[in-house]
């Protein structure tokens, strides 16, 4: 009996539940840093710092350093890893501002079509087989966006955009052949040297609120709150499927749906209806997934 079989608390999908759950709570972190006037430009710099030295932390306690040299004598490496850190920063971004300027709702709504997307993705770029119960939890998410974007009066684009980010990245960091430590450690250096010049000079014009205690403590949670959910992704991105990371992906969204509406963000009739079409395109992506592992069982007995 494997490793993973005999310890189901650090089996991949247990930690992909981890993952997602982490990721669902993660704007309970932001609001409080916005609530004493950290804006999203200030969180991102410091979320880039801190990340950088809580994955070298870890770096240095797994002894990943040989793979994270590889990763930079690598010119393929290098450039992905730029472009994946370039995909993962423009999706922290436009996630932190959504969630500190009353758009946490619409926030869930991109990651509820990440899989989806992830799905068509799969059927554009490699040429996977996409079965009528991908077609049909496809069509049903268009509907969906259709209506939220009647229901806020223009195009949903912050939930595009998450969506399109995030899974961009997940397919690239999926192709890559580098432990996940390791490859956030070298996303996190490209970050690292903008954001510690950012924020020395905001800083020094006396617009930052990092050096009060109480405030200077939820900058520095930005780091594990960053690192560990992405470890666990690239970790479990490898072993998965991408049809069974979906499934568990909407654990995320559904956390982050929650919040918004105990904020008092605004649901209407429509904007529900949109959301209903989007979580039976999530069911159906679901039952399909559940019936290709089902039908794969069988072959692996």
């Amino acid at each position: 009996m494997s490793s993973q079989t005999s310890n189901p608390v650090t089996s991949p999908i247990n930690l992909a539940v981890m993952c997602y759950l982490i990721w669902g709570f993660v704007p309970l972190f932001y609001i409080p840093i916005h609530h004493f006037g950290g804006g999203a430009i200030e969180i991102i710099a410091h979320r880039s710092l801190w990340a950088l030295i809580w994955a070298g932390g870890l770096v240095f306690m797994t002894r990943q350093w040989p793979e994270v040299f590889a990763a930079f004598k690598s010119a393929h490496l290098r450039t992905m890893l730029a472009v994946t850190s370039l995909l993962i920063a423009g999706n922290w971004g436009v996630y932190v501002w959504a969630v500190t300027n009353g758009h946490t709702i619409e926030t869930s709504l991109g990651y509820y079509l990440n899989p989806l997307l992830n799905m068509a993705a799969g059927a554009v770029l490699f040429k996977e087989r996409l079965d009528n119960w991908g077609k049909g939890a496809i069509a049903l998410a268009a509907v969906g966006v259709v209506i939220q974007a009647l229901a806020i009066g223009h195009v949903p684009w912050i939930a595009l955009f998450l969506a399109a980010t995030f899974g961009s990245y997940g397919i690239l960091r999926k192709q890559l052949v580098i432990p996940a430590l390791a490859g956030l450690f070298v996303e996190c250096a490209y970050l690292f040297l903008p954001a510690l010049i950012y924020l020395i000079w905001f800083e020094s014009t006396g617009q930052g609120h990092f050096f009060v205690p109480s405030q200077a403590f939820w900058f520095v949670l930005t780091g594990p709150v960053t690192v560990l959910p992405l470890v666990l992704f690239a970790y479990v991105a490898r072993r998965l499927p991408l049809s069974t990371m979906g499934f568990i992906q909407f654990i995320g969204p559904t956390s982050t749906l929650v919040i918004g509406l105990f904020q008092g963000e605004t649901f209407t009739l429509l904007r529900g209806i949109s959301f209903a079409f989007i979580w039976l395109g999530a069911l159906v992506f679901a039952f399909g997934a559940w019936r290709r592992l089902k039908a794969i069982k069988p072959l692996e007995a």
